[in-house]
């Protein structure tokens, strides 16, 4: 087992939910360990975020998952991760306090130049953004 912190469309409710995801390839509900935050700066880079580390930068929400080892590939292939190939999203090593624990996860951060002129996600919440980006361009298209 491994864990992961989501911070964008593989959370639950999402466009890549974690779970659906799991279920379409037949592995293992991932487990909901809790909801989690990171620091960072988080970026819209249109259907989706990205997460650029920063120490000195706020709390990036998300949640951590512990998942069974056949779903890393899966969530490497939604994030489009290959091997030996430098790609828009990472899969970097990082400390998570969840659960009143430190838990060791994997995520998908971007780097610097990836995000340079996107707008930032200053509450570092995808999901409330998205929601409130989305209700404000159905307004203005009359949706």
């Amino acid at each position: 087992m491994r864990y992961v912190f989501v911070y964008g469309t593989l959370r639950a409710g999402e466009i890549n939910d974690i779970g659906l995801a799991a279920a379409r390839h037949g592995v293992k509900a991932p487990r909901l360990v809790g909801r989690a935050a990171v620091v960072g700066r988080l970026y819209d880079l249109g259907d989706y975020p990205g997460l650029v580390r920063d120490e000195a930068a706020g709390p990036v929400r998300g949640d951590v998952y512990e998942i069974d080892e056949a779903l890393v590939p899966v969530l490497d292939d939604i994030e489009g991760v290959e091997p030996g190939v430098d790609t828009l999203f990472k899969s970097r090593e990082i400390t998570v306090a969840v659960a009143g624990r430190e838990l060791p996860c994997f995520f998908y951060p971007v780097d610097e130049v990836s995000a340079g002129g996107r707008a930032r996600i200053e509450a570092g919440d995808w999901i409330s953004y998205r929601l409130a980006r989305d209700s404000v361009g159905a307004l203005k298209y009359g949706r």
